[in-house]
């Protein structure tokens, strides 16, 4: 079964997007994943600032 996440609290840094989800277990999760074709960077955080710093420090490889 796939994962059903309703994103929320939404912001670009850059070409990465952070988002904050509830996961399975009810907790708030965030997310960063970089939108630049062929990049492929995504992951997953359980504080807010741990992912705005990923998206911050990301650099693209495509």
């Amino acid at each position: 079964m796939t994962a059903y996440r309703r994103f929320r609290d939404r912001i670009r840094i850059g070409p990465v997007q952070v988002a904050t989800y509830y996961d399975g277990r009810g907790r708030d999760k965030h997310a960063a994943a970089c939108t630049a074709p062929g990049c492929g960077f995504s992951a997953d955080y359980t504080d807010r600032s741990g992912a705005e710093l990923a998206a911050r420090t990301h650099r693209c490889k495509a």
